[in-house]
């Protein structure tokens, strides 16, 4: 079974979840376990099984992965550092390994703390790079280098910028908007009225650390869409924090400032 590329250590954190449990996967008829749920498959290995890319580090993440697998938009709101974006990443190189779907799709606002991507040199895209090099270093750990450059050229993986989504629509696609708090509440109903058939989204950010100067339109989103069917809204705290023990405490400092 591969193991985690990131060294993301482990907690023993366990809590109830705004998601349902059980759920049921309905692609494949099953039951999962939102408690105990890790991933089951993955590319084949030497004797011909399913292996996972990817293993949940602590309880909070297998929550968060079971409510990815079985529902077709899904919050993940919470701090830095409990592995929102690798998780959700990892969940797409899975399904795009399996055929699950045809692309992925990577977006997220072209927003940053104090600096803005005029300011770098190069095309639109070679400014575009440094906000999604995170996205395309987890794929090459996961799917290898070669697969994921072929994919890019074939327009199989996209990365695009939130601002480009408008009048598109997302079909048979495995999409993640990443650093969600940087949109506003239009922008983030724009982006989910994109929603194609045969379609998963991950929503992800954190509603205490938002870079623009409008109301983030995050938690207004997840605010309206609790309790709609096909949608499940996971919250981290800093206890779910893996990055490490210093950034779980200086988030706790920040949140009781």
């Amino acid at each position: 079974m591969a193991k985690n590329p990131r060294n993301k250590g482990k907690l023993n954190r366990k809590k109830a979840r705004r998601c349902p449990e059980p759920e049921t996967d309905h692609a494949n008829g099953i039951v999962i376990d939102l408690n105990t749920y890790s991933p089951r498959h993955g590319r084949s290995n030497s004797q011909g099984r399913r292996r996972s890319l990817i293993n949940a580090n602590n309880r909070a993440q297998g929550q968060y992965m079971a409510a990815i697998r079985t529902s077709q938009l899904t919050f993940g709101l919470g701090p830095a550092g409990t592995g929102k974006t690798f998780c959700a990443t990892a969940m797409a190189a899975e399904a795009f390994d399996r055929e699950e779907f045809r692309r992925i799709i990577f977006t997220r606002p072209a927003v940053e703390s104090g600096e803005t991507p005029g300011f770098l040199p190069g095309r639109l895209m070679d400014k575009l790079e440094s906000y999604f090099s995170t996205f395309r270093g987890y794929l090459c750990d996961m799917l290898g280098r070669g697969v994921v450059e072929c994919a890019i050229k074939n327009e199989r993986i996209l990365f695009e910028p939130l601002a480009f989504m408008r009048g598109k629509t997302f079909d048979d696609a495995f999409v993640i908007l990443d650093e969600a708090q940087n949109c506003t509440r239009l922008q983030l109903k724009m982006f989910l009225t994109r929603i194609g058939e045969d379609t998963r989204v991950v929503v992800n950010g954190d509603t205490r650390q938002t870079d623009i100067a409008a109301s983030s339109g995050l938690r207004d989103a997840a605010d309206r869409l609790q309790g709609l069917d096909n949608v499940c809204i996971h919250e981290f705290d800093c206890a779910d924090v893996i990055r490490s023990r210093l950034v779980r405490g200086i988030l706790e400092r920040y949140n009781t400032a």
